[in-house]
């Protein structure tokens, strides 16, 4: 099993800052990708940015937020947060559980972001 545990999610006004960080542990062999995904009210689960080789963003956060990576944790550097950014963000990675076979999906609990206007 592998768990994911995210930290960091809270009040803050437009403009602020946020970091969230997300921690996977338990069975590892790899990962493969690490990202994360947010639900507004009212709204489906959207990607807003994942990280493998490469970092790859929602167009609606680009420039504002950074992705990074440390093994096995994920943080999601959050800038000039507007309004329309407020939801639950969830921490994302396909992970390896031994050297042969395939990756699966796991998911963190969600930690809430809200931004006042």
């Amino acid at each position: 099993q592998v768990q994911l545990v995210e930290s960091g999610g809270g009040l803050v006004q437009a403009g602020g800052s946020l970091r969230l960080s997300c921690a996977a542990s338990g069975s590892i062999f790899s990962i493969t990708t690490m990202g994360w995904y947010r639900q507004g009210p009212e709204k489906q689960r959207e990607l807003v940015a994942v990280i493998a080789s490469i970092a790859n963003y929602a167009d609606s956060v680009k420039g504002r937020f950074t992705i990074s990576r440390d093994k096995n944790t994920v943080y999601l550097q959050m800038n000039n947060l507007k309004p329309e950014d407020t939801g639950v963000y969830f921490c994302h990675a396909a992970v390896r559980p031994s050297a042969r076979g395939p990756s699966y999906n796991y998911w963190g609990q969600g930690t809430q972001v809200t931004v006042s206007s």
